[in-house]
């Protein structure tokens, strides 16, 4: 079903690497809307695509043919500084690589894309969203005197804080201890409640469950979606990928 006014739109993207006879299908006519206030997770097997959609739908790969509309503007055509200033506006990320500044501390990492958009952060709000993801006594920290896991949550926190428009997620909450991941996924979650839209790629069916939605892909196709989704239904449809590729796509109830 399409939505017209979703902040996210892709509309047969179709992206390809190299050429010739070593030319890899990435993504393979994708088209998707991302309404606001959805939390989608994106799932599938390794090299299924879920990686090249997040990058293309947040402007961070151009996709070889479609297009691809963010809060109301076609990226395609847009040039790197036109698309680095929409993404400090709207857009919040928490990848795998934290992306940290080694010479700053907790606070400072946290609200500095706040800052760089020329506003004043919410001290209530970093506060308590830092304290949240579990370093409140750690603010006056650098990431280098953090663990990994420790500075994921920073990425974290740093996302949360800037209570973007989109927020894309890849496997968010990977190094994360399981309550501090299901904090971090509740919130998440409350956020897409109050109007933010989250895309977030992941492995776990656990993490997906806090989603709206699950979107699952392989070779580059997005084959199935699960509504309402619990661990277990998500779980199964992992399980049968393989015998779901190629048919039509299907909306599936998890939750009763």
């Amino acid at each position: 079903m399409s939505t017209p006014d979703a902040p996210v739109r892709l509309e047969s993207v179709r992206k390809v690497y190299g050429s010739g006879d070593s030319a890899v299908t990435a993504l393979d006519g994708v088209t998707v809307d991302f309404p606001a206030g959805s939390f989608t997770a994106v799932m599938g097997p390794s090299g299924s695509g879920k990686s090249t959609l997040l990058h293309c739908a947040a402007g961070l790969d151009q996709p070889t043919s479609g297009s691809v509309t963010l809060v109301g503007n076609e990226l395609v055509g847009k040039g790197e500084t036109e698309l680095t200033l929409l993404r400090r506006k709207h857009i919040a990320f928490i990848f795998q690589s934290f992306n940290l500044m080694p010479a700053l501390n907790v606070w400072e990492n946290v609200t500095l894309p706040t800052v760089l958009a020329e506003q004043k952060p919410d001290e209530q709000w970093v506060a308590k969203v830092i304290e949240l993801v579990g370093l409140g006594d750690r603010v006056k920290h650098r990431p280098g005197e953090l663990s990994g896991g420790q500075q994921q949550r920073v990425a974290i926190a740093r996302a949360l804080v800037s209570r973007a428009r989109v927020t894309f997620a890849d496997e968010p909450t990977g190094a994360l201890d399981t309550q501090t991941a299901a904090d971090v996924l509740a919130l998440v979650r409350e956020l897409a409640k109050a109007g933010q839209t989250v895309v977030m790629v992941t492995h776990d069916p656990v993490a997906a469950s806090y989603a709206d939605n699950v979107l699952f892909l392989v070779d580059g196709q997005i084959v199935s979606r699960l509504a309402e989704p619990t661990p277990e239904a998500v779980a199964a449809a992992l399980a049968g990928l393989s015998s779901r590729a190629g048919k039509p796509d299907g909306l599936v109830q998890g939750r009763r």
